[in-house]
């Protein structure tokens, strides 16, 4: 299998450098940009399996980096945030960012979200899904094989990530499923410290399907509750 190839994009020089030297040790092909527009310019032009983005940069910002690169076809973000504001999160979970990091992380944390990322893009890449396999919950239709979701009949846009986690739980109606299964299955890590990634993406999904699609269990995970 041919080497994985890995953008890191962050405007300090020193941290950019650090990344891609853990990565290049991990046997992964790494390019570095420094900016908003150079990274929109590498991440086409390298057909880059994965983006490690940092949020605050000159140009523009990772926001529109990954809104940018996401536009052009589906690529697995990690963002990496020197704030821990569950806004600025929920916002790059919209425009299509995968999975986020605050700063100061680790690198061997670091190393085990970009492994579990490709991880997961290889198995929707592979997944065999029977023809018209539908789950239909009132007025929400979730399609399996498209990999779209509707609510009265409009489509609702998803970001992999989202659909991904919002199809687990309702192929399990009802079911409390736990944060840490929820990371293990949809996110490849089952770090108890990352429960906050689950929170923020079920929160981002109750903003486009409404408050009352996923239930919350106290004191065990969510569970998906929209009526048949």
């Amino acid at each position: 299998m041919s080497q994985r190839r890995v953008l890191v994009v962050d405007d300090e020089v020193s941290i950019c450098e650090s990344i891609a030297a853990r990565l290049r040790a991990e046997g992964y092909d790494v390019e570095l940009a420094f900016d908003g527009p150079s990274a929109v310019t590498r991440c086409e032009q390298m057909d880059a399996d994965l983006v490690v983005l940092d949020v605050m940069m000159p140009g523009f910002d990772g926001l529109e980096v990954c809104r940018r690169i996401q536009a052009v076809r589906p690529v697995p973000v990690l963002m990496l945030t020197a704030r821990a504001d569950e806004t600025d999160m929920l916002i790059g979970l919209g425009v299509g960012a995968d999975d986020y990091l605050s700063k100061p992380f680790s690198m061997r944390v670091l190393v085990a979200r970009v492994q579990a990322l490709l991880r997961r893009a290889d198995r929707a890449e592979h997944a065999a899904r029977p023809v018209a396999d539908l789950l239909e919950f009132g007025d929400v239709v979730i399609d399996l094989t498209e990999r779209r979701v509707r609510r009265d009949t409009q489509e609702v846009h998803l970001t992999r990530t989202e659909f991904d986690l919002i199809a687990y739980l309702a192929e399990r109606p009802r079911a409390a499923i736990p944060r840490e299964s929820l990371l293990e299955e949809i996110w490849g890590w089952g770090e108890g410290a990352g429960s906050r990634t689950v929170d923020s993406h079920v929160k981002a999904l109750r903003r486009k399907l409404g408050p009352s699609v996923i239930r919350t269990v106290h004191g065990v995970g969510y569970a998906w509750d929209v009526p048949r």
